[in-house]
C-alpha cells in the first residue's frame, strides 16, 4: 500500500475519532478502539488478528501504568483529605504577601497539582481562590488562572501524571528525565500563561468585585489543622525524588557496580509511588490521627475517578499498536521524513490539534504518541524525552468549548463563554507556545 493512502487511513482515523467523541458522545476509549479497529480493516489486517492486536496494544500499555496511576490516586486524595493543598497555600501567601497573590496560586497549582488530575486538582483549590480573591481585594479571575494554566501544565508534562507517563512508556523515554525536563519547561509555562498574562492581557478586568459567599464560608477551612508545608511538600514531591535519583545514580554509579540492580529497583516508577503512597499514609495519614479503616476508605474513593483514565489509555495503546503492525506508522514516517519541519514541532503541533479537536488532553497527547513514535527510527538524533515535553506542551494549547476544563473554570470563575476563550485559551496557548521553545531548546542542548 502506498504512502499516501497509509497517511490517509490514518488522517480518516484521526477525523472519526473526533467525530465519534465530539458529535456522537461516544467515550474516548470506545473512538479509540473502533479507529483501531477501522486502520486495521482499511490496511488489509487479517481481521481475526485485529482483536488480538488490540489486546497487545492495551496489555501492553496498562501493564506498565494501572499500578502507577492508581497510586497516584491514592496520593492525592490523601493530599485533598489531608488539606495538604490548602497548607501549601496559606504557607505561600505568608511567606510572598497577598500583593503577589498570582504568582503564589501558580506556585501552588504548580506544586498541588503535581498528584493530582487537573480537573480535581482545580475543584479542591477553587476554595483558596475565593479566599484569597477576597482578602486580596482583586479579582478571582486574576487568581484563579494562574492556578488553572499552572494545573494545566504539570498535567500535561510531568509524570507521573497519567497522560505524561503514558506517552513517556510508548516512546521509550527515560522516566526520571521526563521529570526534571517537564519541571524546567514547564515553570516558564505557568509563569508566561499565569502571572505575566494577567499582568499584561488581564489589566481591565475590574478589582474589588463583590465577595462571594462562598469565599466566606471557606475561610475556615484555611483555619483548621493542616499538616506541616515541609512534610507536605516532601509527601508530594518524594515520588519525583526517588525516580530522578535513580536517573542520577544510574549516571554516576558504575555499570555493572553490585548497587545497580536495586537502584533500578527502588527508582522504578511502581516502586517509587508505592514508597510514596506508604509514606503519604503516614505523614498525611497515621500522624494526623487517621486510623487503618480511613485510610483504606481515602485509598478506595481515589481509585473511583481513574477508571475512564485507564480505559482510554488503554484504548489509545491499543490505537498506537495498530498503527504500528499495520504498517501506516512507518507510512507517516516516511511522509514526514520529507517535510522541512523540525519533527519537535510536528509533534508539538500533532497533539495541540488533536487537543483541540476532541478536547482531552490526555486523549491528544496518547494519539499524538503512537503517531510519533515512527518518527524516532527515521531520526536517531532524536531524544524521546525531549518529543514527550514537546507532545504535553502541544496538549497545553487550545483548551476551549470541547475541553470540560474549559467549563469548569469558567462556571467557578464567573466567566462569560467570551472572556473564558480571552482568558483561559488564549493564556494556554501562550503556555503551550513556551513548551514548543523549551523543547527545541533542549532538542539543540542535548
Amino acid at each position: 500500500m502506498s504512502t499516501a493512502m497509509l497517511v490517509g487511513i490514518l488522517i480518516v482515523a484521526i477525523a472519526m475519532i473526533v467525530i465519534l467523541i465530539v458529535k456522537c458522545k461516544l467515550h474516548a476509549s470506545i473512538a479509540l478502539v473502533l479507529a483501531a479497529f477501522f486502520v486495521g480493516i482499511s490496511t488489509g489486517m487479517p481481521i481475526d488478528s485485529i482483536p488480538n492486536v488490540v489486546e497487545k496494544g492495551v496489555g501492553g500499555t496498562l501493564g506498565f501504568l494501572t499500578l502507577i496511576i492508581g497510586f497516584g490516586a491514592i496520593l492525592g486524595k490523601m493530599l485533598e483529605v489531608s488539606g495538604g493543598a490548602e497548607r501549601i497555600a496559606s504557607t505561600l501567601l505568608d511567606k510572598l504577601g497577598k500583593s503577589r497573590a498570582t504568582w503564589v496560586m501558580m506556585l501552588v497549582g504548580f506544586i498541588a497539582g503535581i498528584p493530582v488530575f487537573v480537573e480535581v486538582g482545580f475543584v479542591l483549590l477553587v476554595p483558596l481562590v475565593l479566599v484569597v480573591a477576597k482578602d486580596a481585594g482583586i479579582s478571582r479571575l486574576k487568581v484563579g488562572l494562574p492556578l488553572a494554566v499552572s494545573l494545566m501544565t504539570v498535567h500535561c508534562i510531568v509524570p507521573p501524571h497519567p497522560a505524561a507517563m503514558s506517552i513517556a512508556a510508548t516512546l521509550g523515554a527515560d522516566v526520571g528525565k521526563v521529570i526534571v525536563f517537564g519541571l524546567l519547561v514547564g515553570l516558564p509555562c505557568a509563569i508566561v500563561g499565569g502571572p505575566l498574562f494577567v499582568k499584561f492581557f488581564c489589566g481591565n478586568v475590574l478589582d474589588n468585585e463583590a465577595a462571594s459567599q462562598t469565599a466566606t464560608t471557606t475561610t475556615a477551612s484555611l483555619n483548621k489543622q493542616l499538616p506541616s508545608f515541609g512534610i507536605t511538600l516532601f509527601t508530594i514531591l518524594l515520588p519525583l525524588l526517588i525516580m530522578v535519583g535513580k536517573t542520577l545514580l544510574v549516571i554516576w554509579v558504575a555499570e555493572g557496580s553490585a548497587l545497580m540492580p536495586m537502584i533500578a529497583f527502588l527508582g522504578n516508577p511502581i516502586t517509587a509511588l508505592l514508597i510514596s503512597v506508604f509514606f503519604a499514609y503516614w505523614s498525611l495519614g497515621l500522624a494526623r490521627g487517621l486510623n487503618l479503616t480511613e485510610l483504606l476508605s481515602i485509598s478506595e474513593k481515589g481509585f473511583t475517578p481513574i477508571a475512564g483514565i485507564l480505559l482510554i489509555i488503554g484504548a489509545g495503546g491499543a490505537f498506537s499498536e495498530v498503527l504500528a503492525v499495520s504498517g501506516v506508522g512507518n507510512g507517516l514516517k516516511e511522509a514526514l521524513s520529507t517535510l522541512p519541519v523540525s519533527p519537535v514541532v510536528l509533534a508539538w503541533l500533532i497533539a495541540a490539534l488533536l487537543h483541540f479537536a476532541v478536547g482531552s488532553a490526555t486523549v491528544a497527547m496518547i494519539s499524538a504518541a503512537g503517531i510519533v513514535f515512527p518518527m524516532l527510527a527515521g531520526h536517531p538524533e532524536l531524544k524521546p524525552e525531549v518529543m514527550a515535553i514537546a507532545i504535553g506542551a502541544g496538549a497545553i494549547a487550545l483548551t476551549q468549548v470541547t475541553d470540560s476544563f474549559f467549563w469548569l473554570v469558567k462556571e467557578y470563575l464567573g466567566l462569560s463563554m467570551t472572556e473564558t476563550i480571552k482568558r483561559l485559551t488564549v493564556s494556554t496557548t501562550l503556555a503551550s507556545i513556551v513548551g514548543l521553545g523549551g523543547a527545541l531548546l533542549l532538542n539543540m542542548v542535548l
